[in-house]
Order: structure tokens, then C-alpha cells, then sequence
């Protein structure tokens, strides 16, 4: 399971089409943008938790906001809160707007879909990959630090050799190169 996997569930196809509305988009070039989108959103998330701060920054962003309203209620996605709080995820995620620029530019290639749609696209994907991973890392009642970390190392470990360690820096070194 991936991010993307969370994210194009069948439980979230209101979302989606909540999407998909709102920026003037059919279904299926929502999911094209959402999964290469979510693509680089999870490569970026990866890089980050590699490190123990990394980790509990994320952890402890999943437990203060209340990011799985935006899957739970998918019309919340239409509003500004959801740019605002993506842009500010993205801030942590990428660091700088280049890399933002540099994401939707390439999800453009991958999908046909306009770079300037899908730099407005970004942040709002932004918040559904944090809803997503809430909703699922958190649950219903919370899951430990020690739970969350395995889930995390699921999603991360490619190679299935129970660290995700070597499958982030792999993601960074293939993303510098992409450059």
C-alpha cells in the first residue's frame, strides 16, 4: 500500500469528485493528477522522515490537525483552508516554491493536464495525502508512535527489507538527478 493506494480508494471516490469539480476536471484526470501529484508528495514525506525529527514532526502534524475532514467531508476541499493548509504542508514538505513549480511540471509531463492547473492542484492533494495518512495512521482511536512508524515504514520500504531508510535516500538520489 502507497499513498496514492490511499488516496484513489474506492471510500474516497466523493473526494475525488469533489476534485475533480473543482477544478473543472473529469474523474479520471483527477486521478492522473493525484497520483503523480501524491508521487512526489510521498518521495518528499520520505525524505523527511528519515530522520527521528523528521518522523515526529509528521507524527505530531497528523495529531493537532484535523486533516481527515478533508476526506471525511470531501466539499471541504472546495474552500480556501484547504490551499491555505496545503501550502503550508508543501512548505515543509519541499522547503521552497521551486520545488513545487519543478513537481507540477513534471506530473504535467506524466499527465497532460496543464502545469499552472496542477500547481493549483498541488496543495490541495497536499491536504488529501495528510487526511489520508491521518485517517489511516491515527484511526478511529490513535494508534502509538510505534504503530504509526511501522505503518510509515510500510508505505517507505520498497524493498521490503524492513527499513525504508535505503528506499528514501534512493527516492532523494533519483529526484536530484531528475533535475
Amino acid at each position: 500500500m502507497n499513498i496514492t493506494d490511499l488516496l484513489l480508494d474506492k471510500s474516497n471516490s466523493n473526494a475525488i469528485s469533489e476534485f475533480a469539480n473543482k477544478f473543472d476536471v473529469d474523474d479520471s484526470q483527477a486521478k492522473d493528477a493525484i497520483s503523480s501529484l501524491a508521487k512526489s508528495l510521498s518521495r518528499g514525506l520520505g525524505v523527511n522522515t528519515k530522520s527521528e525529527d523528521g518522523l515526529g514532526g509528521l507524527f505530531d502534524a497528523l495529531n493537532k490537525g484535523n486533516h481527515s475532514r478533508y476526506l471525511d467531508d470531501p466539499s471541504l476541499l472546495g474552500r480556501k483552508e484547504a490551499t491555505e493548509e496545503g501550502n503550508d504542508i508543501l512548505g515543509h514538505i519541499f522547503g521552497n516554491k521551486e520545488v513545487s513549480r519543478h513537481v507540477a511540471k513534471r506530473a504535467s509531463k506524466e499527465t497532460g493536464i496543464s502545469g499552472t492547473l496542477l500547481k493549483k492542484m498541488l496543495p490541495v492533494v497536499a491536504s488529501m495525502v495528510m487526511a489520508a495518512l491521518g485517517k489511516k495512521m491515527l484511526g478511529g482511536g490513535g494508534r502509538s508512535r510505534q504503530e504509526s512508524t511501522g505503518f510509515l515504514t510500510k508505505i517507505f520500504d520498497k524493498d521490503n527489507d524492513g527499513s525504508m531508510v535505503d528506499d528514501v535516500l534512493g527516492m532523494a538520489f533519483k529526484a536530484f538527478m531528475s533535475r
